[in-house]
């Protein structure tokens, strides 16, 4: 019973102290100042969740620069809605929207095919999607929601990309993938023996948990693409605290708390987009520059987990075992 408890409540306490600890870091850091980006006329990118919050600032700015952007999204009105305001403010933008719902498997190997058969090349991929503390659930294919969406769906997604991202690299001009994390990574931990959250359920401790597979899965990915000489790099992104609907799942008289203080001393959408749209299009991440885990614009270091390459091979077979790849 004490246990039990304790493995509930722990997650819940450190990852709120440790949100604090983070607003209290950006509340006395200069935010970073996106510098002025090359063209990416002729690029294609995907980013997933493009629809609102940091995944609609990051489409925005790169159809300004001229890059063909394809929002991948469950919610269709939202999509066109953003490719209606976007193309309303940039009369040359290239963006379109197709369905995608990374709780679906199927879904997303659809939206692979889609793609494919249309014989685009890929030149960027942004893993921004994602849910946080939503109640306990399973996705279509039985997977808790948290490892499911923020982590297993867009594994699948990759791996499916992962040929047309390698041949639309070439050197001095990579291919990128960039996967949107958390600082809350930090207090994640893999049990690969329970990554369904089964044991005993803490949307907090799943949530933190999806977050470390995501930063694993990063690592290795670049790891392996360097060792096979590959045209294409591999990081992760941690936008800091920003004012989405990322937390309308926290508890009511917190989420009145956060909605009340967000405006304030939250970082703005365009803000938290800043780093992740450094990390897809800046030159000085191109080749062997690229990978690692990036916030406020810096390179950072992060937990010895994350570096952990028995960690790291285990997940990532795993994964491939889940989801029945060869």
């Amino acid at each position: 019973m004490f246990s039990a408890v304790r493995s509930y409540l722990l997650p819940i306490i450190k990852l709120y102290l440790l949100g604090f600890k983070v607003l209290l870091v950006q509340l006395f850091s200069r935010p970073f100042r996106l510098p002025v980006m090359p063209r990416q006329d002729g690029k294609v990118a995907i980013v997933t969740g493009g629809g609102r919050g940091i995944g609609f600032e990051v489409v925005r700015h790169m159809a300004r620069l001229g890059a063909h952007v394809i929002i991948g999204g469950r919610d269709e009105q939202e999509g066109l809605a953003a490719v209606r305001r976007i193309c309303e403010e940039y009369k040359e933008a290239k963006v379109e929207f197709t369905k995608l719902d990374l709780a679906s498997l199927q879904s997303v190997r659809q939206f692979v095919q889609s793609f494919t058969e249309r014989d685009l090349p890929l030149n960027i991929l942004v893993n921004n999607a994602g849910v946080m503390l939503v109640p306990e659930g399973r996705t279509e294919d039985g997977f808790e929601q948290h490892f499911g969406i923020n982590y297993l769906g867009h594994f699948l997604l990759t791996c499916l990309l992962l040929d047309t991202l390698k041949d639309s690299g070439k050197c001095g001009h990579f291919s990128r993938v960039v996967n949107v994390s958390s600082s809350a990574h930090r207090i994640g931990k893999i049990r690969l023996n329970d990554l369904n959250s089964c044991q005993c359920y803490s949307a907090h401790a799943a949530y933190c948990r999806s977050k470390l597979a995501q930063l694993l899965f990063s690592s290795h990915l670049h790891q392996e693409l360097q060792r096979g000489g590959f045209p294409l790099s591999s990081c992760a992104v941690d936008p800091g605290m920003v004012d989405t609907a990322l937390y309308r799942h926290l508890w009511t008289p917190l989420c009145l708390a956060q909605s009340a203080i967000a405006r304030l001393l939250f970082k703005t959408p365009a803000e938290g987009a800043a780093t992740v749209v450094y990390a897809a299009l800046s030159p000085a991440l191109e080749g062997e520059c690229g990978g690692g885990y990036w916030a406020n614009g810096c390179r950072e270091m992060t937990t010895p987990p994350t570096f952990d390459p028995q960690l790291q091979l285990s997940l990532w077979e795993t994964s491939v075992q889940l989801l029945g790849l060869q």
